[in-house]
Parts: C-alpha cells; sequence; structure tokens
C-alpha cells in the first residue's frame, strides 16, 4: 500500500473518529454506518444547513393551516396542496438520506421512522381522496392535519422532544391509578350532591335546574376542583342554608387540594425515575462512542494503549473548527495533567464533556482614547473619572435615578413637566454609558456575555430614537403616531429592568431563569404539539359554529355571536363571541384560555350549546391531558432543574477547567486594567498554535462564562451527575437502548439522603 493510499485510510479513520466524538457532545444515540461514503452522508446529515431545512419545511407545513378551511386567508386548494406535496417530498428525501447512514435492520427497527413513513402515506392518502371529493362537490374532512405535528416529533433532530413525550408515556401507568382514584371520588360526590339537591327543586342564578341531573353534577363538581366556578355552583344550596357549604368544602379539600397535591408529587416521583433512566443512558451511549473513537485512534505505548498528542489536535480541529488553537491548548492541558504527550482512556473520554462548557478566552487590551491620546486618559482627572465609573456608588446613585424615573413614568405623560423629565433622564443615561465606555475597554464593554450592558445601551438609544420621532411629528403637522409613543412606554418600562442587576439575589434567580430557557422551550414545543392537534380537531368540530362581528357591530346577531342557541347564555353575555374555532389563531387562544382554567366551563357550555351535550368530552381531555398531566411535568422537570441552577455547584469537568486555568495563571482574576479583557476570535493575528506556558499567559486570561449549558442534555446530566457512574464495563448500544429503570438498582431512601 503506498504512502497515499495510508494518508487517505487515515483521513478516514480520523473522520470516523471524529463522527463518534460529535456524537458523544451533542449526545446523539444515532447508530450509524462506518463506511467512508456512510460517514460523509451522516456528517451532512447532521449539518446545521440541512437541519435547518427540515425544521423550515415542518414549520410551513404547520403553517398551511393558516390557509386551509377555516382559515385566516384562504388560499386556493390546489396551491396548499402543492406546498403540502413538496413539504412530504422534502419529509421523504430527508427519510431516505437517514436511510443511506443507518444499517437497514436498525432503520426499519426504530419506531419514529415507521411512524414518519406511514403519517406521509395517511397523508398523501388523505390528500387524494379530499381533492375527489373536493372537486365532485361532496363534503370532506382533512383528518390527517392532526397528523402533521408528528413530523416535529419523529424526525431524528426533535430528540429533546422525543424524550419528553417518551416520559410521558412511561410515567402515565402511575398517573392513572391515582387519576382514577380521584374520578371516582368526585362520581361519589356527585352522586351525595344529587341525593342533597335534586329533591329540593333549587335554582341556579340564570334560572336553571340546580344538580338535577347526574352528568351536569358530575360536570359542574369536576369544575370545582379547577375552582373556576367557585363560588358560584355553591351559592344556590349555601343561600338555603350554611350547612350545605360543609359538603363543597370537603368536596374542595379532599379533591382540590389533596389529589391535586398527590398528582404532583406522583408525576415528580415517577417522572424524575424515568427522566434519571433516559439520562443514564445519554451517559451510557456517550462514554460508548468515546470508547468506540479512542479505539479507532490507539496507539500501542508499552503495556498501554494511547492516544497521541498529534492525533488528538487533528480529531479536535474537525471536531470543533471554530474553536481557536489556545483554546485547544488549554483542553489540551486539562486533559494531559501530567504532561505525558499523550491520553489514555479515561482522559480521553472526557472531551466530550469538555466541549460542552462555554470557556471565554480573554486578551488584554488597550483603550482605543489611550492609543490616541495616551497623555490625556492616564491623567489624574481621567483616572478619578475611571475610578469614579467604577465605584459601586456610582451604581447606586443611578439605581437612585431609575427609581424616580419610575414615579414619573407612572405619571400622566401629556403632563409637559413629564415630557421634560423624560428628556433629562434620557440625557442622564447617555452620560451613564458615555462614561462607562470611557472608563471601559468598547470591545470588553459590549462583549459575547455582557448582556446588562446589551440591554442597557439597546433600551436607551432606542428610547431616544422613539422620543426624537415622536416629537419630531408633533412639531412639524401636531400629529403623534400612536404607534411610536406605545413603543417609546413599553421602553420606559423595560429600561426599569435594569435595577435588578443590582440587587445580587435577584439577578441570581433572574440568570438561573434565563439558563433554563433552553429546557423550558422544549416542553413549550410539547405544548405546541398539542395545542396543534386539540386545535385542529377543535376547528373540524366546532368551525362556523359561533361568530364574532367586531366591536362595534350594529349586526343584531352579534348579541348572540350569530347563533340563536346562544342567545341569554352567560357565554354571549360575557361577550366572549371572539372565542371560536374558526380558524387556528383564534383556536389557539381559546386553548391558551382553557389551560388557564379561569371561566373555562363558560366557554365550554357555550359549545355545548350550539353543538351537542358530547362536546363536553373535548374540554374534559383537553383539561386532563394540559392543565393536570402536562402542566405538572412541566412543573416537575422545572423544579429539579431550579434546584441544580440555583445551586450554583460546577460539574467536575468544569472544576477541572478551572483548577488548570489557576496552575497556568491564566485566570481573569490576575491583576489587570479595568475593561481591559475582551473576547479573542480566532483570526490569523491571533491564532498561537502550539504555545508554551510562558506566551499563553502574557497574552490571554480565560474564564468559564457562567453555569451554562450548550446542551439540553448536557444540563439533564449535570442534573443526576452524583448519582450516574457508568461502570467500567460500558454496555453495547443494543443494550443501552433497551434499558429500563428497573434494570438499576435504586438508593435506599433514608432521611439524610432524601435531605
Amino acid at each position: 500500500m503506498g504512502r497515499a493510499e495510508l494518508n487517505l485510510a487515515d483521513d478516514e479513520q480520523l473522520l470516523l473518529a471524529a463522527a463518534y466524538v460529535s456524537d458523544a457532545q451533542y449526545n446523539r444515540n444515532i447508530q450509524f454506518e462506518t463506511s467512508p461514503q456512510a460517514v460523509r452522508l451522516y456528517k451532512l446529515y447532521n449539518h446545521w444547513s440541512t437541519q435547518g431545512i427540515t425544521y423550515l419545511f415542518i414549520l410551513v407545513d404547520l403553517f398551511l393551516g393558516l390557509f386551509e378551511e377555516p382559515a385566516v386567508y384562504l388560499l386556493p386548494l390546489w396551491v396548499t396542496s402543492t406546498v403540502e406535496f413538496i413539504c412530504l417530498l422534502m419529509f421523504s428525501v430527508r427519510l431516505l438520506h437517514f436511510s443511506k447512514v443507518t444499517p437497514t435492520k436498525v432503520f426499519w427497527k426504530d419506531a419514529k421512522n415507521i411512524c414518519v413513513i406511514v403519517t406521509i402515506l395517511l397523508t398523501l392518502l388523505d390528500m387524494i381522496v379530499y381533492l375527489a371529493l373536493a372537486q365532485n362537490g361532496y363534503p370532506a374532512v382533512r383528518w390527517s392535519r392532526v397528523l402533521r405535528p408528528l413530523f416535529c416529533v419523529n424526525f431524528t433532530e426533535s430528540r429533546q422532544l422525543r424524550r419528553a413525550f417518551r416520559n410521558i408515556r412511561n410515567t402515565l401507568p402511575e398517573i392513572t391509578y391515582v387519576f382514577v382514584l380521584f374520578m371516582f371520588s368526585v362520581a361519589v360526590f356527585s352522586l351525595m350532591a344529587l341525593k342533597l339537591f335534586a329533591k329540593r327543586k333549587l335554582r341556579t342564578g340564570e334560572g336553571a335546574p340546580y344538580f338535577s341531573n347526574y352528568l351536569d353534577v358530575f360536570f359542574n363538581l369536576y369544575v370545582l376542583v379547577t375552582t373556576a366556578n367557585s363560588p358560584d355552583v355553591m351559592m344556590p344550596a349555601y343561600e338555603v342554608s350554611w350547612a350545605y357549604s360543609i359538603f363543597f368544602i370537603v368536596f374542595i379539600i379532599v379533591n382540590t387540594y389533596v389529589f391535586m397535591s398527590l398528582f404532583l408529587a406522583v408525576v415528580y416521583n415517577d417522572y424524575k425515575k424515568h427522566l434519571k433512566n433516559e439520562v443514564r443512558k445519554l451517559v451510557y451511549m456517550k462514554h460508548r462512542k468515546m470508547i468506540e473513537a479512542f479505539n479507532i485512534l490507539k496507539m500501542k505505548n508499552g503495556a498501554e494503549f494511547v492516544v497521541p498528542d498529534s492525533r488528538w489536535r487533528q480529531l479536535v480541529k474537525l471536531v470543533a473548527a471554530d474553536i481557536p488553537s489556545s483554546h485547544r491548548e488549554l483542553l489540551w492541558r486539562v486533559l494531559d495533567d501530567e504532561q505525558k504527550g499523550y491520553l489514555g482512556r479515561e482522559s480521553f473520554i472526557g472531551l466530550a464533556d469538555l466541549l460542552n462548557i462555554q470557556i471565554v478566552q480573554m486578551k488584554d487590551r488597550v483603550h482605543p482614547l489611550e492609543k490616541c491620546m495616551p497623555r490625556v486618559y492616564r491623567s489624574t482627572i481621567s483616572r478619578l473619572i475611571c475610578r469614579m465609573v467604577v465605584h459601586r456608588a456610582f451604581r447606586y446613585t443611578y439605581d437612585v435615578i431609575i427609581i424616580i424615573n419610575a414615579i414619573f413614568i407612572a405619571g400622566d405623560e401629556m403632563n409637559p413637566l413629564i415630557t421634560k423629565a423624560e428628556w433629562a433622564f434620557l440625557t442622564l443615561y447617555l452620560i451613564e454609558i458615555l462614561l462607562k465606555l470611557y472608563a471601559h475597554e468598547p470591545r470588553a464593554f459590549f462583549a459575547k456575555f455582557q448582556f446588562w450592558n446589551w440591554f442597557d445601551t439597546i433600551i436607551i438609544v432606542a428610547a431616544l430614537l422613539g422620543t426624537i420621532a415622536n416629537t419630531a411629528l408633533k412639531s412639524s403637522g401636531g400629529y403623534s403616531s400612536q404607534q411610536i409613543l406605545d413603543i417609546v412606554f413599553i421602553l420606559r418600562v423595560l429600561r426599569l429592568i435594569r435595577i435588578i442587576d443590582s440587587f445580587h439575589r435577584f439577578r441570581i434567580l433572574l440568570n438561573t431563569l434565563v439558563n433554563l430557557i433552553p429546557t423550558m422551550l422544549t416542553y413549550a414545543g410539547l405544548l405546541v404539539v398539542v395545542y396543534y392537534i386539540f386545535a385542529v380537531v377543535g376547528m373540524e368540530a366546532f368551525k362556523g359554529r359561533i361568530h364574532f362581528y367586531g366591536v362595534n357591530s350594529s349586526n343584531p346577531a352579534a348579541a348572540y355571536c350569530g347563533n340563536p342557541a346562544l342567545k341569554g347564555s352567560q357565554f354571549a353575555a360575557l361577550r366572549y363571541c371572539r372565542n371560536n374555532f374558526n380558524n387556528l389563531p383564534s383556536a389557539i387562544v381559546l386553548l391558551i384560555e382553557l389551560t388557564v382554567v379561569n371561566q373555562w366551563h363558560v366557554l365550554a357550555t357555550g359549545f355545548v350549546m350550539v353543538t351537542h351535550l358530547t362536546a363536553r368530552i373535548f374540554f374534559v381531555v383537553f383539561h386532563i391531558v394540559v392543565v393536570i398531566i402536562l402542566i405538572n411535568i412541566f412543573i416537575a422537570f422545572v423544579l429539579e432543574a431550579f434546584f441544580v441552577e440555583h445551586s450554583l455547584a460546577r460539574s467536575a469537568v468544569e472544576t477541572a477547567i478551572e483548577k488548570k486555568i489557576q496552575e497556568l495563571g491564566m485566570g481573569d482574576s490576575v491583576d489587570h486594567p479595568v475593561g481591559s479583557l475582551v473576547e479573542v476570535m480566532e483570526t490569523s493575528e491571533n491564532d498561537l498554535g502550539n504555545t508554551d506556558d510562558s506566551n499563553l499567559k502574557s497574552r490571554l486570561r480565560f474564564r468559564i462564562a457562567s453555569i451554562r449549558y450548550k446542551t439540553v442534555d448536557a444540563l439533564l446530566q449535570h442534573m443526576f451527575e452524583g448519582e450516574l457512574k457508568p461502570e467500567d464495563e460500558i454496555p453495547t448500544m443494543e443494550e443501552i437502548d433497551n434499558l429500563t429503570p428497573d434494570d438499576f438498582p435504586q438508593k435506599p431512601q433514608t432521611f439524610d439522603n432524601v435531605t
């Protein structure tokens, strides 16, 4: 074999190892073919551009609901059908691409691939049938629209969303037992209520019979569990005798407080157990893939196998091409702590975790004013100004200004004094920003992670431009744009958020919430999927039943929402006509209102009046799925994640990096001029290559950006870090996929470990 062939084989082995490491870094649990062509196709499959195109067509497919009957803006049938066919074609191409990179047996055993194929085929069948019926004038229903969210869940990119659904499915058995017991309790109380009140011929405030029908009693008591109809449902009986209130008080205690709390407890305990199993599988899969990469790159060194320095650097350049060489040097120093020039298996496995830690690379910079006017900038007065700006008294002064500004914001904006004061406050804020830019190096002030500096500047500049524009309009023709005024007022209020940064505890809480946003987005996506399905079902069941005629409509039908069945109803009296299923946005807004649960029984009763009593099933099922199950699971996850984030505890990997940074003398705690550190970008002038310690110390400093994770999977792993310690023998990929919570011994519950 010639040298060229050897180099080619070596490059192919390096690409394969890079694919394994990349999978470990981003916790992809895909089993792919290892041939050179398949590896290249796999790299293309995971590229951000192909994933972005997939997401784009998923969104287009979902947004078709805006233009189909019932529509916000109705497009011709052939247009929407053509667009949907193109989307299905792109989904098929994506699936075909995936089939080329995975073993055939694995592809056909994967339930998500089967689900996508079946969904595409059913959608095509529905499109053909619907087009045929519509062209011949027959009524038809596009039932396959409820399947569209399945594309969001079942493509490989949506593994977090799929994991959330899988955990919900695994949690359902335990929830079911509690739910059956809860429904039995409501049924028993309903029977008691029927026997107590049916023969007394009581009437509600609207004149309807009170608790005379078992199904109505059951529905009203179920609503009472949500507190939406309290105390209205109790009043007819309470007016007769105060003793009847005891029945409702006992019902609320048992069902609202005891059972709903039990729901949350069961969901939290069971969901955490299954989530831990999922995370354990992630950890095992990550270690398995890193071992595969190690086995590809390893070389014999005495009695052990190792990965040499040169091979490691080539690998990291392929996996993380965007990080500078000095950053790579720091990672190598962390892994090769004893400076042997090679890595053993355990050290090599740590690379995936290292790549998920956000490290800010910094470099000393001279302030531009110091370059232009060194004598002036270094003068006594200039230094005094800089010390004044960085002193906490400066910050406290502006906190007081913000509080005074809040008092003026609450005043009448038409008052000339308020207008003049606003200009004064804007001037003070601009002076603050200019002084900070004078004291701090501009690139350090606007560095990537300087959120509050960016926030202040954008808010102040936008408010200034808006105020100038509004003043110019008024002075030119006596006209004031209400839209511009609204924007200016909102910006003024947002300015008050700055004061949060001045209080340490507030800042910790806010940063914790910000750090949780990526994980919350997973559950936001889950809610979008559920909302879309219920919205489509609701549109097919209730479209055109209720009409909204506008705010100032003179049409007599506006008084009863265009449906005589609603005459004299509470639904029409409360002017709920806009709460309908006549298009997708209206349906989503209505479902959000149902999630809040306030007055949800009035909304449900309105749709029952215009359709049939069985319409209650739709609303009760929605409440069970979203409010009782999904919201409780969301609360369980946020509780666990919040505990981790709020504890501010760094992982073992982060600690190792910090230790190495301090050992090398490159921490940002080293004394340096205020504001002289800026983030270093990878350019030809600062790519340091393989530098020695002295060069690194003289030119760069590092710090861990924040306790924040590049991926949701990294946060999940950190949540259970203390309990997840894989054994030396990692299971195979097939065995990992089949792991269950029962495969691992549970730690016995004691007071100490619970605490």
